[in-house]
């Protein structure tokens, strides 16, 4: 696996999608233990999930384009949240 930096984000896109990180990350552990028994709270979490998902793609292709960043077909970014920095991630 090769990192490659790539560019950066200012703090505030940095934490836009920080939180959208945490909030999949989060709908993710609850689809583990969420049956479809609740069939309401059951519909709320995949619905949930996949405006969530939606949001975070388009937060790398707003991001992509803006900045510019390389990229490669076999590759995908990667965020380091402590530092903004983003990087090329490729096999």
């Amino acid at each position: 696996m090769n990192k490659k930096l790539v560019g950066l984000v200012t703090p505030e896109e940095k934490n836009e999608i920080l939180t959208l990180f945490e909030r999949r990350n989060g709908l993710n552990e609850l689809a583990k233990i969420l049956t479809a028994d609740n069939a309401e709270l059951y519909e709320k979490l995949v619905k949930d999930l996949g405006e969530t998902g939606t949001k975070f793609q388009d937060w790398w292709n707003r991001m992509a384009e803006k900045y510019q960043w390389e990229s490669a077909e076999d590759g995908n970014w990667e965020i380091n949240f402590d530092t903004c920095e983003i990087y090329l991630v490729t096999s």
